[in-house]
C-alpha cells in the first residue's frame, strides 16, 4: 500500500480506538502533518537542490577523493563520522544528512566498500549529536527546564558520544553488511545530466558545504554570547534571519550556483530536477508527522508518563524511560525530550545530589530509542538513502535502538563511577 495512505488509515483506526472522534482525528493529522512540513518541508527541498549541485559540479568527488587520500579507502567510514560529529553539531539532523548524502555515494562507488559500512556510522553520529548536543532544541528544553549547565551538558555529552557511536556505527555496521546488502542509490538525474569535465577546486568545494554551516552557527554564537534578555539586539535579529534553516540553505544554494560556474539556466534544471525527486518523499514524512499528531491527541503520551511514574526507578533511569516510551509512541524526539524534562523537573528537587547533566544526557539517549513508522526521521532516512521499509527497520531502527540502549548504560556507569 502507499505509505502516506497507510499512515493515514493507522492515524484512523488508532484515533478512533483511542475514543476520539472522526473529525478530531482528521484535525489532529492535518495539524500533525502541518506541523512536520513546516519546519522540514523547506530544509529538505533546498538541501536536496543543494545536494543536486554537489553532485552535478563534480566537487562530491573532489572532495571524496581527497578523503581517500588523506584517510585510506579503508577508513573512510571514520572520516564520514568525523564529517558527521562536526556538520551535526551545528545543523539539523536532516541538514546534515542531505547536506552529507552526496559525499557518502561518491564514497562508496570510488572506494568499493559496502554501502552500510559507511552509512551506519554516518547516521549514529548524526542522530546522537541531534539528541544530546546543544544548541539542538531537545537538549536545550531539557537543560533549561531541569537547570543543568551548558558547558556541562556538552562535556557529559562528548563523553558519553564516543563509546555510544562506536557501538552502533562501525561495530553494528561490521555485523550488519554480513547479514544483508543495500545497494548504493543512483546518481538524482539532475546530476546524471549535468556532469562536467571540468570540476571544481576542493577550496571551492568545501566553501559550498562550510557556507550553510557557517549561518547556522551565527545563531548558536548570538544565544551563547548576547544577553538573553535583550531580545532586540541587532546582532541577535541578523542572526536569527541567517540562522534560519531554511534561509541558511538558501543562500547557500545561490552560491554554490555562482562558485560552480553554473548558467540560470543549468541551475534552474537542477534545482527542478532535484526537488522533483523528493516529492513523494514530502508526502511520506508529512504523513509520519500527521500520525504523530494523532498519537499526542490521543493521550499517549500523557499515559506513558504516568506509567513510567509508578515504576519507582533511579533518576537517571527513570528520565531515559520516560523519553524512550513518548519517543516510541509519538515517534519524536523533542515531544520525547520536553514530556520527559517535564516529568524530572519536581522529581530533581527532591534529590540536589543527582547529576543534572548526565540527567539531560539520558533523557537524549531516551528520545532517540527505536525509530519506527511514526518517526519522520525514519522516511528521511529510507529516502535519501534509498532503501525499502524493511532494509530501514533492519538499519536505521536498530541503529537507534542501540544509541538509545548504550547512551543508557554509559551515562548511567559514568554517573555511579563518578
Amino acid at each position: 500500500m502507499n505509505v502516506f495512505l497507510a499512515m493515514l488509515l493507522a492515524s484512523m483506526l488508532m484515533g478512533l480506538g483511542s475514543g476520539m472522534d472522526a473529525v478530531s482525528v482528521m484535525k489532529a493529522f492535518e495539524k500533525g502533518l502541518g506541523g512536520t512540513l513546516g519546519g522540514i518541508a523547506g530544509i529538505l527541498g533546498l538541501g536536496t537542490i543543494l545536494g543536486g549541485l554537489l553532485a552535478a559540479s563534480g566537487g562530491a568527488e573532489v572532495l571524496a577523493k581527497a578523503l581517500i587520500g588523506w584517510f585510506g579507502p579503508k577508513r573512510v567510514h571514520w572520516c564520514l563520522m568525523l564529517l558527521g560529529l562536526l556538520i551535526g553539531l551545528s545543523t539539523w539532523f536532516a541538514v546534515g544528512l542531505i547536506m552529507l548524502v552526496p559525499i557518502l555515494m561518491t564514497l562508496a562507488r570510488e572506494t568499493k566498500e559496502p554501502f552500510l559500512k559507511l552509512a551506519i556510522p554516518m547516521l549514529a553520529v548524526l542522530s546522537i549529536m541531534h539528541g544530546v548536543m546543544p544548541p539542538h532544541p531537545g537538549p536545550v528544553v531539557a537543560l533549561q527546564a531541569l537547570g543543568a549547565d551548558l558547558g556541562k551538558v556538552l562535556l557529559w555529552g562528548l563523553l558519553v558520544a564516543v563509546p555510544v557511536a562506536a557501538i552502533s556505527g562501525p561495530i553494528f555496521a561490521s555485523w550488519a553488511m554480513r547479514r544483508m546488502v543495500v545497494q548504493v542509490p543512483g546518481l538524482a538525474p539532475a546530476a546524471a545530466s549535468a556532469r562536467r569535465e571540468l570540476a571544481p577546486s576542493l577550496g571551492v568545494t568545501l566553501a559550498v558545504l562550510l557556507l550553510p554551516i557557517a549561518l547556522l552557527l551565527t545563531q548558536t554564537l548570538a544565544d551563547l554570547t548576547l544577553d538573553p534578555t535583550d531580545l532586540s539586539h541587532p546582532l541577535r535579529r541578523v542572526s536569527a534571519v541567517i540562522g534560519n534553516p531554511s534561509v541558511a540553505l538558501g543562500l547557500s544554494v545561490l552560491f554554490a550556483s555562482v562558485a560552480f560556474r553554473f548558467t540560470r539556466a543549468e541551475a534552474l534544471r537542477i534545482g527542478d530536477q532535484a526537488v522533483a525527486s523528493v516529492g513523494m518523499t514530502l508526502l511520506v514524512v508529512g504523513g509520519g508527522g500527521g500520525f504523530k499528531g494523532v498519537l499526542e491527541a490521543s493521550g499517549a503520551a500523557n499515559a506513558i508518563g504516568a506509567m513510567a511514574t509508578e515504576a519507582h526507578l533511579p533518576p537517571l533511569v527513570f528520565g531515559w524511560l520516560c523519553a524512550a516510551l513518548v519517543r516510541v509512541a509519538t515517534g519524536s524526539a523533542t515531544v520525547a525530550i520536553t514530556t520527559a524534562s517535564g516529568l524530572m523537573a519536581p522529581l530533581l528537587a527532591l534529590h540536589p545530589e543527582v547529576n543534572r547533566e548526565l540527567v539531560v544526557v539520558g533523557i537524549g539517549c531516551g528520545s532517540l530509542f527505536l525509530s519506527h513508522l511514526n518517526d519522520g526521521g525514519f522516511w528521511v532516512v529510507k529516502e535519501t538513502l534509498g532503501m525499502s521499509v524493511s532494509e530501514t527497520l533492519r538499519t536505521w531502527t536498530v541503529t537507534e535502538t542501540l544509541v538509545g540502549v548504550s547512551g543508557l548504560l554509559v551515562a548511567w556507569g559514568l554517573d555511579a563511577w563518578f
